[in-house]
């Protein structure tokens, strides 16, 4: 029996700068995680992280306002503007303590921290590491983590969210080392587990970005929001889908079709060109291959680094040239980059306010496992790496804010929420189907690759949502007996995360299906317009064991009102 004042959940980087803030306000923390928290998925992060400290020449008149209005806009008007206004007037800040923490920014000539153009801004303010900054961010918050003693719980993966009397008590994990399953009561929890990516084929995201984190919460009654929004990044490599940063558009790459052309003059203005915010580029890119416009009429275009130079790409984009020359054989210095868009992000998650509470008392989330909303309908680049630091260092406050220790009752809770874990599992290892259930989350990912796509129309979701209820029936009705081994039963983590993506899945796709309007990444043939009247709203879907109950809240519009969005 472990107890600790916060468990933390996820050691990416919101985990961590929860962690580092509870710990610094005196609570006893400890951090659980799946992975050694330097394997974490924000450590995949490339381009940079966005504040408006107006270092670039071309942006000397920047400001938090100006960087929220650009969010705003980039969400296509759905982001909750008071939780924009906090992320924006908090990034400088927050840049700075990484600056003293150690983070080996790039700079300027002047020694001040580097900025580059990113995507749907006005003013070039997304500061960066080379091509590396989410994994220099990490290691500078694991450090800070190690400086304090905070203790970590590593390979030992989280099932099952304690609630009772709709408050958090703890979390039950399986220790992957000796396949014991043990209970950590607490009396606070915070979910830092990442995105979702996993729940399609196609997609950049890391093994670990399964959706888990933000089924377990959703099957303790916590609300999940926005989850139809996905973002499709408009620069994967072919064939991998590792991602190549916004970056190299930021450094000046261009886009090319099969005739050479920069295409992006035809659907943007020529100032925006490569620099359109991801959704409209990503279909741009899909459309020109749609077209037939794709490179030799394949499924992909060019990406161009060859007129930046060696130099340039030699000092501003090392790790992009590495992966290319890893993984496809080519060289951007002397060759062009055979990219299409790939699936990214999730923007939606578990719904919370931006001090990371939730609709359970005690229970935080932050980081790309929750919603804010400070991305709306379309994350704009560099304000990922951002809402990790801002919302991950208040949800870490605010737990350690608001804390009333309940050891005892937490403890005899989570002691009794373990035993039924124990059972559940010996269940699993007793199945009486025969069906793979790899092959099922396979048929799941391609459903979402094929019909929950960047072009969306109601025939193929309706079949979307019926295909992936089908197979949830099959998978939790039919599957194999699950492999039985102690040490590292991946079999049993692997089994256990495919049940949370099927079931996210179904929030996508039902979400995506009942949101009749193109807004941001959710891309209706049959809807094209946005539609303020009826949608300028945010869904929410609360578990159901037969289907998600869907309803919605309205959009928080503070200083912005809606506009058409023009670049």
């Amino acid at each position: 029996m472990i107890y600790h004042d916060i468990i933390i959940v996820g050691a990416g980087l919101a985990g961590l700068r929860a962690a580092i803030e509870a710990s610094d306000l005196g609570k006893d923390v400890a951090v659980i995680t799946k992975v050694h928290p330097l394997r974490s998925h924000s450590g995949a992060a490339q381009g940079g992280v966005n504040a408006a400290l107006a270092n670039n020449p071309d942006g000397r008149d920047d400001t938090p306002d100006k960087h929220a209005y650009d969010t705003v806009k980039g969400s296509d008007f759905l982001a909750d503007q008071d939780a924009v206004d906090v992320m924006t007037n908090e990034a400088p800040a927050r840049i700075y303590e990484l600056e003293h923490w150690g983070c080996p920014f790039s700079r300027f000539k002047d020694g001040t921290i580097a900025q580059r153009p990113f995507g749907g801004a006005a003013y070039p303010r997304t500061c960066y590491g080379t091509d590396k900054t989410g994994h220099f961010m990490l290691h500078a918050l694991y450090q800070q983590c190690v400086k304090r003693n905070i203790k970590f719980y590593e390979e030992f993966f989280v099932m099952k969210l304690v609630v009772e009397d709709n408050q958090a008590r703890g979390v039950v994990a399986l220790n992957l080392g000796t396949g014991d399953i043990v209970s950590f009561a607490s009396s606070s929890v915070i979910f830092a587990t990442g995105g979702s990516g996993r729940i399609y084929g196609k997609t950049t995201n890391a093994h670990v970005s399964t959706g888990l984190g933000v089924a377990i919460p959703f099957w303790e009654g916590v609300a999940i929001k926005d989850m139809e929004f996905i973002q499709f990044h408009p620069t994967g490599i072919i064939g991998k889908y590792i991602l190549m940063t916004e970056g190299c558009r930021g450094e000046g790459g261009y886009l090319l079709n099969n005739a050479g052309e920069r295409f992006m003059k035809n659907y943007v203005s020529e100032k925006i060109m490569e620099l359109a915010p991801r959704d409209i580029t990503s279909r741009c890119i899909q459309t020109e291959i749609n077209q037939g416009r794709g490179i030799n009429g394949g499924k992909y275009v060019y990406l161009d680094l060859r007129h930046l130079g060696k130099k340039k790409i030699m000092e501003r984009l090392p790790g992009i040239r590495d992966i290319c020359i890893d993984f496809l054989g080519v060289d951007p210095i002397k060759q062009p980059i055979p990219i299409h868009p790939v699936m990214h992000y999730t923007m939606g998650g578990i719904d919370t306010n931006f001090d990371g509470a939730t609709s359970v008392r005690n229970f935080y989330a932050a980081g790309e496992a929750a919603c804010v909303s400070v991305h709306g309908a379309n994350r704009l680049g560099g304000n990922s790496l951002l809402e990790t630091i801002v919302f991950g260092r208040r949800a870490g406050e605010h737990a350690a804010k608001n804390l009333k220790a309940e050891k005892e009752k937490n403890t005899r809770i989570a002691e009794k929420a373990k035993k039924e874990q124990v059972k559940y599992v010996e269940g699993l290892f007793k199945n009486g189907g025969k069906e793979n259930p790899y092959e099922i989350k396979k048929q799941v990912s391609t459903v979402m690759d094929d019909k929950v796509g960047i072009f969306r129309e109601e025939t193929n979701m309706k079949k979307a949502v019926d295909e992936i209820k089908e197979l949830r029936i099959r998978y939790n009705r039919d599957s194999r007996p699950v492999k039985s081994g102690k040490i590292y039963n991946y079999d049993l983590l692997w089994y256990l995360e495919m049940k949370g993506s099927i079931d996210i899945a179904v929030v996508i796709a039902a979400g995506a299906l009942a949101r009749k309007e193109s807004r941001g990444s959710h891309s209706r043939t049959d809807f094209a317009k946005r539609d303020d009247d009826n949608w300028m709203k945010h869904t929410v879907a609360v578990f159901n064991d037969k289907a998600p109950v869907i309803t919605y809240k309205p959009v928080v519009v503070t200083k912005y009102q809606p506009v058409e969005r023009k670049y």
